[in-house]
């Protein structure tokens, strides 16, 4: 028999074959944190006080989910951060404005195929989109592998997904992943592994494979991953690596590895969907959802602030104007993509139709600051969760769903399939 992904990778790190169910202790090769790193950092100090961290470099530390400081306890928390990363000598340190955590490790050549990524943040799956087995982990357990440099897992079983044909015009991998979850549910995939195999894999792009990849956790995934090809060998190549590099250590399932569970998705069904409130699996096509009017748009997050993302929405919303009653958001997941919408044109397009430009992070999305909505509000997001509160009210309402979807409805004051303007 052979092995999945997650069986291979967790193999070659204790040096033996491993089964589905064990316990394996392992020392992760990139261990994230984000604002939540002030706590950490507690927990730490009240383990080991003045004490250094195991493995320095194996830290990463992004400043993305409430930047600029809202209030003055955000600014103590990032000084405290900031003073910590002196302390320590750790390298993989960005300040406010650099991005969303799951771009910038992207971006800093961070995400190596092969490679074990766990952070404190539950959309740390994003880096399966790289080959990479990544899982998000507590506050407490990041706290752990900053002392010892060790945590385990349990051996996850294996879901493959297999994905055929293209995606239609005006249809996004926003939506793929979305009609997924909808059917799988949002507890499907309850610990476990999600494979994505199949020929369409080779028609999507390295953001659409993050979007994806990102919302694994929606359905209960320990990580969800995508096999190291071209495209993700082009990506490596201009970060600095590459898929030749040494450093580099592409793994994937062997043809008769055992799989719990197989399902096949044919992309030229999938049509624009909306998630309604107030879970992600409550999904449903934009053509038969009755006439939803909204008060707020946001484009942006990890999954839906890239410059393809932006790209569709611009390419909707040229030389027009949003609707009288209606405030768009326009979020960059990262400097990066901010600076490369600006050049081409695409962040003028949405400034002209009406939009406000948000600092490069992730406000907005989980309520922070800069979007919180008011009681009885509807938000129509870009972003991966729209439980009750999640934008910083327990009254209002989120509808999750594509760069495309957004721009649409936008312009029309309501929900609005995309392929109908």
């Amino acid at each position: 028999m052979g092995q999945t992904f997650a069986m291979k990778v967790l193999s070659r790190v204790v040096d033996r074959e491993v089964e589905e169910d064990e316990i394996v202790f392992i020392e992760p090769d990139l261990v994230l944190s984000h604002d939540n790193t002030a706590a950490i950092i507690g927990k730490f100090e009240s383990t080991i006080p003045k004490n250094k961290v195991k493995y320095p470099d194996k830290l990463a530390i992004v400043l993305d989910h409430v930047i600029p400081a809202a209030t003055s306890k955000n600014a103590e928390a990032h000084k405290k951060i900031r003073d910590f990363v002196k302390q320590q000598g750790i390298r993989d340190f960005f300040d406010i404005g650099t991005g969303i955590c799951h771009q910038v490790l992207p971006e800093m050549g961070l995400t190596l195929p092969g490679s074990i990524i766990v952070g404190s943040d539950s959309h740390t799956c994003t880096y399966g989109a790289f080959n990479c087995f990544a899982t998000g982990i507590d506050r407490t357990e990041t706290a752990g592998l900053w002392i010892t440099g060790k945590t385990w897992f349990r051996v996850p079983k294996t879901i493959e997904v297999t994905l055929e044909g293209f995606l239609s015009n005006k249809v996004s991998a926003k939506d793929l992943i979305l009609s997924i979850i909808g059917d799988v549910g949002a507890d499907g995939a309850n610990y476990l592994a999600v494979e994505f195999h199949g020929p369409a894999i080779s028609t999507l792009r390295m953001s659409e494979r993050m979007t994806i990849a990102n919302m694994g956790v929606e359905m209960g995934a320990k990580i969800a991953v995508f096999p190291a090809d071209r495209i993700t060998d082009n990506f490596l190549k201009n970060r600095g690596t590459g898929l030749i590099n040494n450093r580099v250590r592409t793994i994937w399932s062997d043809l008769d590895a055992p799989f719990a569970m197989i399902k096949r998705y044919d992309l030229s069904t999938i049509v624009p969907v909306v998630s309604r409130p107030h879970t992600v699996d409550n999904v449903i096509p934009v053509k038969d959802l009755p006439s939803t009017s909204i008060d707020q748009v946001f484009i942006g997050t990890c999954t839906g602030g890239r410059v393809e993302d932006f790209e569709a929405a611009s390419a909707i919303m040229k030389g027009r104007r949003i609707a009288d009653g209606v405030r768009l958001l326009l979020g960059p997941a990262s400097r990066e993509i901010y600076l490369k919408i600006i050049e081409k044109g695409y962040l003028q397009n949405l400034v002209e139709a009406g939009g406000t430009v948000l600092p490069p992070g992730c406000g907005p999305c989980l309520g922070a600051h800069q979007g919180v909505m008011a009681p009885g509000e509807r938000c129509l997001s870009t972003a991966n969760r729209n439980f009750k509160g999640r934008m910083g009210e327990k009254e209002a309402e989120i509808y999750l769903c594509s760069a495309e979807t957004a721009a649409a409805s936008a312009i029309t004051g309501e929900i609005t399939d995309p392929r109908s303007v």
